[in-house]
């Protein structure tokens, strides 16, 4: 049974929630602050955490932080407020989506089924392709979901593996945000491309700002001494 961990100080948006996704026929388990949040995701080792950015003890950003620190896993954030400067810190710390309160439960089981949908369809494509692909200083172990530059491990999450993967696959060549929107999140036409950017800048800082090209008003592309 897939394991999701609802993090939500407001006890009748918590207990809503869980029930929702109990009856989906998840198994949820509950936090209702920053550290229990952590020790929670430790003990249940969730698929999948929903998680409120506005949380007592220490707020959200920085439990997807110490959460993806000791092990990836997807997570979609619930924010008060559609501002662009946190949805960005949010993508930069892990997140892989984020919805905005006020919002329908059949929304939220729909993104969350869609990032599980996705994180298992990236699996099973990177265990079929070449398992471990090397392009210039970058070497990709897809069956591990592991990354090193320049022989260094960089921990990088769920999303930020597929979009590296992605843009691994075709290097050199312009990946448009429309087309990293379909291919990773499985999100038809152009909108959502600050979660493109979001993950883009996450990488950069991870992997340095030398490794992916923005080209302005198009998209992005890997460039790799091969």
């Amino acid at each position: 049974m897939t394991r999701i961990l609802v993090v939500e100080d407001e006890p009748t948006i918590a207990r809503a929630v869980a029930d929702r996704l109990t009856a989906e026929g998840f198994a949820v388990a509950s936090a209702a602050d920053g550290p229990a949040a952590v020790e929670r995701a430790r003990a249940f080792a969730p698929d999948l955490i929903v998680l409120d950015v506005m949380l007592p003890g220490f707020d959200g950003l920085e439990v997807c932080r110490r959460v993806q620190a000791e092990r990836p896993v997807p997570v979609v954030m619930l924010t008060a407020r559609d501002d662009e400067t946190d949805l960005l810190v949010g993508l930069g710390v892990g997140a892989d989506d984020y919805i905005t309160k006020p919002f329908s439960m059949r929304e939220l089981v729909a993104r969350i089924r869609a990032v599980l949908r996705r994180v298992e369809l990236h699996a099973a494509a990177a265990a079929a392709a070449r398992p471990v692909l090397r392009l210039g200083p970058l070497e990709l172990d897809r069956d591990a979901r592991r990354v090193r530059r320049d022989g260094r491990e960089v921990h990088l999450t769920p999303t930020e593996f597929e979009l590296l993967d992605c843009l691994a696959r075709s290097p050199g060549t312009v990946l448009t945000r429309a087309v990293l929107l379909e291919r990773i999140w499985e999100w038809a036409g152009a909108s959502g491309t600050r979660v493109v950017d979001g993950h883009v800048k996450a990488l950069r800082r991870k992997l340095g700002a030398d490794l992916i090209r923005t080209v302005h008003g198009v998209g992005y592309a890997l460039e790799v001494a091969r």
